[in-house]
């Protein structure tokens, strides 16, 4: 059955649901009623004849059948995105939207904030999520950019190294560990230690060596993200490990080298592939990748 301007409409309406995150939100970038949305994705599914989205905790999720769907409905997307860029053929960015996810702070927010100080007509969406969360987003399509620590490199992206940090215990000035040059794990093991949710990268490299190393925290907590990590370890309730500069200078706090996590990862700006040609995106990369000529670009 050759496809008609109704399913055009219909997949582009569902991969905008996925990427804006709701259908009132897709709804407003269409220009159309959220009813009407709706009724776009009820036909679609009773073509498909199964559920397509169901609601999930953080938005909109894909079932089974939506997974197999998405994809190339993203895609189309992306295409009439490049199409629309190309016949208007702007000569300045004047608007828009990005929409960005991170597993650390830093350099994500340093590099958004360069972006929007250049262009500040450009509206961007940032999220703060565990390893795990932002590669399951940059899979699904739900978002232009990915800024990770060592990402899956399976994906059809093109990805450029920002940095190479390693991991670093974030103690307080006062803290009776602060005078030593150096931490090992079993001396961070005998404190309370601070780690993200289940789900990152901080997470499972740090539990990974304490099981090789045959050590075990006296007392340990889960914090939702690095922010919440800071605060912790401020208010004096354990030590935290994390990448370092994760976040600018903050009286009070300071990192410590751990000598048995010495290895350094790569945080890299993550692309799909197909999106990296569209006007904001392609500016954003260009701006972020400006700096650091003297890494390797992996796309």
């Amino acid at each position: 059955m050759r496809p008609s301007q109704n399913h055009h409409r219909a997949l582009v309406a569902f991969a905008l649901i996925l990427r804006e995150g709701s259908v009132s939100r897709a709804a407003a970038a269409l220009g159309v009623t959220q009813s009407a949305v709706t009724q776009q994705i009820a036909r679609l599914e009773r073509q498909v004849g199964e559920k397509l989205l169901r609601h999930g905790r953080d938005g909109p999720e894909l079932t089974t059948a939506g997974r197999r769907f998405h994809e190339l409905a993203d895609r189309l997307l992306t295409l009439d995105q490049a199409i629309s860029e190309r016949l208007e053929q702007q000569r300045d960015l004047m608007a828009g939207q990005l929409t960005l996810m991170a597993n650390a702070p830093l350099p994500a927010l340093r590099l958004i904030g360069e972006f929007s100080r250049a262009w500040p007509q450009i509206h961007v969406d940032f999220a703060l999520k565990d390893w795990t969360t932002a590669m399951a987003h940059l899979r699904e399509r739900r978002i232009d950019i990915g800024i990770i620590t060592n990402p899956d490199l399976s994906g059809d992206w093109q990805t450029h190294v920002l940095e190479r940090p390693r991991y670093v215990a974030y103690l307080r000035r006062d803290d009776a560990l602060a005078g030593a040059a150096t931490l090992s794990l079993a001396q961070i093991a005998e404190r309370r230690l601070l780690l993200p949710e289940r789900g990152s990268l901080t997470r499972r490299t740090v539990c990974a060596r304490l099981s090789e190393m045959g050590l075990s925290p006296a007392h340990s907590m889960t914090t939702a993200g690095f922010p919440l990590m800071k605060e912790a370890v401020l208010q004096g309730i354990g030590v935290g490990v994390f990448l370092e500069d994760s976040t600018v200078s903050t009286e009070g706090l300071i990192m410590k080298p751990i000598a048995d996590l010495p290895e350094r990862f790569e945080t890299c700006l993550v692309v799909p592939r197909d999106r990296a040609a569209l006007r904001l995106v392609d500016t954003f990369v260009q701006m972020a990748i400006s700096g650091t000529s003297d890494l390797e670009n992996l796309g």
